[in-house]
């Protein structure tokens, strides 16, 4: 999903002046004797488009400030922003943030522009530590208003005084004799909520999700700012926010900061939490939001999962079985015996990785059952399913409490066990007079029609699900929905103490057990989902038979370029077998797995390609490719290589370790490229093909990552010895240093 140039935002002009489109969307008006190529590279930035709207944008070169906003909202641009074109970012992610708080609290100027302060100071740390070379780019007061706490008021005093020329005039009682002391009392209480989306949505998880600033990535090589030129099939894993999910994130990041502004915080963000809820229950076709419990990851609503498994187990032990553990996300296997999975929490507890949460107790057994046999070949179905009877049985025979997993889907795609097993559990359980296990699903791909989900519902299970994989959303936004009678299970009793380390009251439904756990409510996690929720309810407007066509022609294009690749080998995985469904599009794969050859391997033998001597990259040179494609490798190949190529950022799933037979005590590293939602309803940046032209388009996309992939083998050892990193933007947007320079 790659963009070829800008759609909507901001009208750049001359101060007074500003030019329309026929359709309505305001367009840059360059002024070509004035703008340079850089400053207009800068106006072009997908997150500062989204942020500008439809407001009006000048450019005064006698102005000496950075920039001011007029009485009338319009921005006008200075002359540093020409002068130090690398510094306008930041004074116009500044001017913006201004402009739209002085327009909500037109009587609170002064802490309009204080707020607006802070949120640049941020947005400035988010663009890198250090500035370009020379003297300092970067106003004195930035350190203060990025600060954790708030200043004083002497120093807000200081800092008001070199900010006042920004904007229009306050009235005198703004800055009278105690104004700052009242103001710095203000800041305590909005100074969390203050700050670009992009660094509030990183916020209320675990470290996985920290931006490194150098990169502009977070560990899984994502962004929470919209990157567009990047080709992006990384749904299994984790994705770059689309300018859908981030103008959603940013209109309820505005929606927090003015409650905050007008004293009606407390009541906006509970408003905002509970509308998360319901329109996730809305979505899957809920009666009301009772049975919806917010979590900051898929791996927090295995946590969830035993503790309202626990509350249904009339005081015995629980055995949690699992499906695929090492198909899961990683930290799953800690969560379901009530472990801490990280050595920090979403609400920023300390905690000892692997340590038990207080509440859980240490009887609860885990138990797995392989997807796979030790060659890396998928199971037989009925296998899985006897074993996932002995284990349950064998476990409600000793007077355990059974909480089993049905997955769907794997990392690769597998769905297991079967329902008709299932739904013979729960007879077995009752004719042995012992209570019905309890279901949770792992649908944290989320890669099924919600019709299954209401039916997984309807039939008495818990559901996990996300926002993060198949729709597209940032990482991580969770969530776990509860069937009535589960639901009924916290009309008394109580969670687990320990869960006050992991989440809010608000999270919750309203009901007895959660009353012990904190009040407030986690921002960043509300505005993940908020993204999330955009492009889900994007995919909601296309109809069934669409989405299949959709889907169908994508994939079998790409099954087709993969089988015809000699570098590539792609993972056998049956379709879902599901219920039939009218037009579904969930009953086939989503998810490419696939093998790259080891290029430091003998080649195969014979005039097949499909030889059985293709020998696979191992999981630690296949984790080196999957970075390799998410960088900017122009710099590194030698003069003749298609440079243009190697600079195309290719962003796909995370390699899953494997068995192979061709690495005989270790495992290979399948790459994935998976079909999501934004594939469906349209990416963002491909508004105006039309749906045929826009399905070439990310068919042609993904054939580029194919193409790099070669690319990269064809370079293997020169890359090795540079070793380049992912980056935000490609070269040199993200350049800090000469060209690399290899023998």
């Amino acid at each position: 999903m790659v963009r070829d140039g800008p759609s909507g935002g901001g009208a750049i002009a001359a101060p007074g002046a500003c030019a329309h489109n026929d359709d309505g969307n305001r367009d840059f008006c360059v002024l070509a004797e004035r703008l340079t190529h850089d400053l207009a590279c800068v106006l072009e930035r997908p997150d500062l488009r989204v942020i500008a709207g439809a407001r009006r944008i000048g450019l005064d070169t006698a102005l000496e400030r950075a920039f001011v906003v007029r009485a009338g909202g319009m921005v006008v641009l200075g002359a540093p922003c020409l002068r130090k074109p690398a510094c306008a970012p930041v004074v116009l992610r500044h001017a913006l943030e201004l402009a739209r708080l002085i327009e909500a609290v037109p009587d609170d100027g002064v802490l309009a522009g204080l707020c607006a302060a802070r949120t640049a100071a941020l947005f400035a740390e988010l663009d890198g530590p250090g500035g370009p070379p020379g003297p300092p780019s970067r106003p004195w007061w930035h350190a203060d208003m990025a600060a954790v706490a708030p200043p004083g008021a002497g120093r807000l005093r200081q800092i008001w005084a070199e900010l006042a020329g920004l904007q229009p005039p306050v009235a005198a009682g703004c800055v009278d004799a105690g104004a700052f002391d009242r103001l710095a009392a203000r800041l305590e209480t909005l100074w969390p909520l203050l700050g670009p989306a992009e660094q509030l949505m990183a916020e209320g998880g675990d470290a996985r999700l920290a931006i490194d600033p150098a990169t502009g990535l977070n560990h899984y090589g994502s962004s929470h700012r919209p990157r567009p030129w990047a080709v992006t099939y990384a749904s299994s894993t984790a994705s770059s926010v689309s300018e859908r999910g981030f103008a959603g994130a940013e209109a309820a990041r505005l929606r927090l900061v003015l409650g905050g502004l007008t004293g009606d915080g407390a009541r906006v963000r509970a408003e905002m939490v509970a509308e998360v809820r319901r329109r996730i229950a809305d979505h899957y076709g809920m009666a009301g939001t009772q049975g919806v419990v917010l979590a900051p990851s898929g791996t927090d609503c295995e946590l969830y999962a035993l503790a309202l498994a626990m509350l249904g187990s009339d005081g015995h032990p629980v055995s949690n079985i699992l499906l695929a553990p090492e198909e899961t996300g990683s930290g799953v296997p800690l969560a379901a015996k009530g472990c801490h999975f990280a050595n920090d929490t979403a609400l920023g507890a300390q905690v000892a990785k692997g340590g038990l949460i207080d509440g859980f107790p240490a009887d609860t057994l885990l138990l797995a059952v392989p997807l796979r046999q030790p060659d890396g070949a998928s199971r037989a179905p009925a296998e899985i399913d006897r074993d996932c009877i002995a284990l349950a049985r064998g476990a409600w025979q000793a007077g355990r409490h059974v909480l089993l997993h049905r997955l769907d889907l794997s990392k690769t795609g597998l769905l297991a066990p079967g329902l008709e097993m299932l739904d013979g559990l729960a007879e077995a359980a009752r004719a042995d007079g012992v209570p019905v296990p309890d279901i949770v699903v792992d649908a944290c791909q989320a890669r099924l029609d919600p019709a299954r989900v209401r039916d997984y519902l309807d039939r008495g299970w818990m559901v996990m699900i996300t926002g993060s994989k198949f729709f597209t959303g940032p990482p991580f936004c969770g969530a776990l929905l509860l069937p009535e009678g589960v639901t009924a299970r916290l009309r008394e009793g109580a969670l687990p103490a320990g869960l006050a380390d992991y989440c809010h009251r608000a999270a919750w439904p309203a009901l007895p057990a959660a009353q012990g756990l904190p009040a407030g409510e986690n921002v960043g996690l509300m505005l993940r989902w908020y993204a999330a929720l955009a492009e889900m309810t994007a995919l909601r407007e296309v109809p069934r038979p669409v989405v299949r066509a959709r889907l169908a022609r994508f994939l079998g294009a790409l099954e087709a370029a993969i089988d015809a690749d000699p570098d590539l080998r792609r993972l056998a995985v049956p379709h879902p077998a599901r219920p039939p469904l009218a037009d579904a599009w969930d009953d086939r794969g989503t998810i490419l797995s696939f093998f790259v050859r080891d290029p430091l391997a003998p080649l195969p033998c014979g005039d097949d390609f499909v030889s059985p001597e293709f020998v696979p990259l191992g999981l630690e040179p296949a984790r080196a490719l999957y970075r390799w494609l998410n960088a900017d490798l122009s710099r590194v190949v030698p003069e003749g290589a298609d440079r243009v190529l190697a600079g195309q950022l290719c962003h796909v799933g995370q390699p899953v370790p494997l068995p192979h037979p061709m690495l005989p005590g270790g495992v290979a590293g399948a790459l994935r490229l998976s079909a999501g939602a934004r594939l469906v309803s349209g990416e963002p940046s491909h508004d105006g093909l039309l749906p045929d032209l826009r399905m070439d388009r990310e068919i042609a996309d993904a054939q580029l990552v194919l193409a790099k992939i070669g690319l990269i083998l064809r370079y293997w050892e020169r890359l090795v010895a540079a070793d380049p990193v992912q980056t935000y933007a490609p070269l040199p947007a993200m350049d800090t240093g000469p060209p690399v320079i290899l023998p």
